[in-house]
């Protein structure tokens, strides 16, 4: 019996009920991709320079918010996006800061989906485009100045794109998009890289450079209207020919090349394989594009040497990618049953929904509304105040945003380096090398009387550092969570509270742990010790899965089996990926008899930690029971 012929997919007008529907969906992918918790240690500093802006209604010229360089003339970056993102706080705090990411991510890819249909993509394929350029986008979706560069992008290429297919020409609108890029962000070279794509492919199309040529130069001018004039233009410059190649900036990993292993889920592999196919797809069959081909260059370039560019990337590509797909589905003949527009609008919104299951799972970013709290010096800056510590504080640079917020302006309270790296050259190249070098940390100490020190725990590379204060007998340690470790100097008006909060056994780092087993073995009364600081670290803060998980450890070596399971389920309810919490909550439930319930935390130990080989071969051991 004959089969009924395969047809072609009509394109779809943009009032269709089915394509609304689909892009409905599309939408609520979209957002629901960037609906997970912020853990950005920028956003603080972000949000205090805003509120400096609109307190004092003057944008700052000097370095106000480190203590080594107080006072020195500063080009401040992204005031343009402080300034607008301060509202959003003030009138809604957490809740406002999710309304910015819903509503810069849908504006920018609703204009990437206006821009596909402007080049002629009308069916329902760019929807699923659209989608997958917000998965690859997410990582880079944390409230920062990108957030708003990225809309400005979509709008350049809708009005760009628009000229060069026959409708209206609103290239007048860029320059005034260029004065406001440069004072957003750095990057406003992308914009003008995008606009120089468009002139040389005019000039070749026509013979002449024509109206673009002008209004790329209108936007570099207006590219200079800003406070800070050639100096903000001057610094990605700057960081490709001198700070790139500083320690501190080398050890920023969204600076690095793209990291493979974090990007197989988003489509960052599909997107790098389709696009160029595409390309070369539409080459043949309709003759060769070369401000797509350049845009792919450019922006696959950009991305590939730095991870900090993957949101542009996935922005850039999806009116392109979603025009190439288009046309080449519609060149498919597909069976019958697909022909109705309800169908198609409800397998594109499968698709949409599909791709991004496997990118949703990650466990990387936990979904929901509000932050990570263990991510921030929270409690240790409590503390902090709570018992006035006050004089020249030491600290990572990526803690100093979080300082800023909760003491600025106090100027005993000042961070020794914020988000920016901002310091003297020798300080940057110091306060790199601490991580690397026990002689750095020596030279740095002898370079800055420091008075506290607010250390990250939660990071490898900020061990050695905390081993450091550690064994320095300058320091004492006065409080430890999950998150931060806080040091203050040993010297008389800190004694009181070195006597009622130092600690006496327990190290902050990890290099000690060894001598502190042999010794938690031999002596009863530093076992004591050890204890109490443990139980003390547990009870000062909500964050306290380190101590919790140190106290089953100290259990499980004395054979308290319940008192070691009681701790490991605490320590997980603060930190539910902490590694080998169920695989040894899976041996205590096998050392009573407890098969089943062994079983259970074996595979929630898997579930969180695939590659734990040990718990893999103890439950193939167990049998599927």
């Amino acid at each position: 019996m004959p089969q009924p012929a395969p047809v072609s997919a009509p394109p779809l007008p943009l009032g269709h009920p089915a394509l609304l529907g689909a892009a409905v969906v599309a939408a609520a992918c979209v957002a629901f991709t960037v609906t997970f918790r912020l853990t950005d240690s920028d956003l603080w500093q972000h949000l205090l320079v805003g509120r400096v802006i609109w307190q004092t209604h003057a944008i700052p010229m000097r370095q106000i918010w480190c203590w080594p360089t107080w006072g020195e003339p500063q080009v401040l970056p992204s005031w343009g996006f402080r300034a607008l993102l301060w509202p959003f706080w003030t009138l809604g705090g957490t809740l406002g800061l999710f309304l910015w990411r819903w509503l810069t991510t849908l504006l920018a890819f609703g204009l990437a989906w206006a821009a596909a249909r402007r080049m002629g993509a009308r069916g329902l394929t760019p929807l699923v485009v659209v989608a997958l350029g917000a998965l690859l986008y997410r990582q880079r979706s944390q409230v920062r100045p990108e957030t708003l560069v990225v809309v400005l992008l979509a709008l350049e290429i809708l009005i760009l794109e628009t000229r060069r297919n026959g409708g209206p020409d609103r290239s007048w609108w860029l320059p005034m998009m260029a004065c406001a890029w440069a004072n957003v962000h750095i990057s406003y070279y992308l914009g003008l890289t995008v606009l120089g794509i468009h002139v040389l492919d005019e000039a070749l199309r026509r013979g002449r450079p024509g109206r673009l040529g002008l209004v790329l130069a209108a936007c570099c001018a207006a590219s200079l209207v800003n406070p800070f004039g050639a100096g903000v233009l001057a610094q990605p410059f700057e960081y490709f020919l001198f700070w790139r190649h500083e320690p501190i900036f080398g050890g920023i990993s969204e600076l690095r090349p793209v990291q493979w292993e974090h990007n197989l889920r988003n489509g960052l592999p599909l997107l790098l394989a389709a696009w160029p196919l595409l390309l070369f797809w539409r080459a043949r069959r309709f003759g060769f594009d070369l401000a797509e081909a350049l845009t792919l260059l450019a922006f696959a370039g950009f991305g590939l040497t730095s991870q900090r560019f993957l949101g542009f990337l996935a922005l850039a590509a999806t009116p392109y990618l979603a025009r190439d797909l288009d046309a080449w589905i519609a060149l498919r003949r597909w069976p019958r049953w697909t022909a109705a527009p309800a169908t198609r609008a409800t397998l594109a919104a499968v698709a949409c929904v599909a791709l991004g299951v496997p990118e949703w799972t990650d466990t990387q970013f936990a979904p929901g509304i509000g932050f990570e709290w263990n991510r921030y010096p929270v409690v240790a800056c409590d503390f902090v105040a709570a018992h006035e510590i006050a004089g020249r504080c030491y600290n990572p640079f990526h803690f100093g945003g979080y300082l800023l917020w909760l003491f600025w302006p106090d100027p005993a309270r000042l961070p020794f380096m914020d988000i920016h790296q901002t310091g003297a050259r020798e300080d940057r190249r110091l306060a790199a090398e601490v991580y690397t070098r026990r002689e750095a940390y020596h030279e740095l100490m002898a370079r800055h009387r420091f008075d506290w020190a607010v250390l990250d725990r939660r990071t490898e590379a900020g061990s050695l550092v905390l081993d450091d204060f550690d064994h320095d007998s300058t320091w004492s340690l006065v409080f430890a969570d999950d998150a931060a470790a806080l040091f203050v100097r040993r010297e008389p008006r800190f004694a009181t509270l070195i006597e009622r909060h130092g600690y006496r056994a327990w190290p902050a780092g990890w290099a000690s742990l060894n001598e502190v087993g042999r010794r938690w073995r031999a002596d009863s009364s530093f076992r004591a010790l050890a204890r109490a600081d443990l139980e003390r670290q547990a009870a000062s803060s909500p964050y306290h899965s380190m101590a919790e998980n140190f106290l089953a450890n100290l259990d499980l070596l004395e054979h308290r089996d319940a008192e070691a399971a009681r701790h490991l389920e605490a320590a997980l309810a603060v930190d539910p990926r902490l590694p080998t919490g169920h695989e040894r909550l899976a041996g205590i439930a096998l050392r009573a008899g407890r098969e089943g319930e062994a079983r259970r935390e074996y595979r929630l130990e898997l579930r969180g930690h695939p590659e734990n080989r040990a718990a893999r071969a103890a439950l193939a051991r167990l049998g599927p029971g």
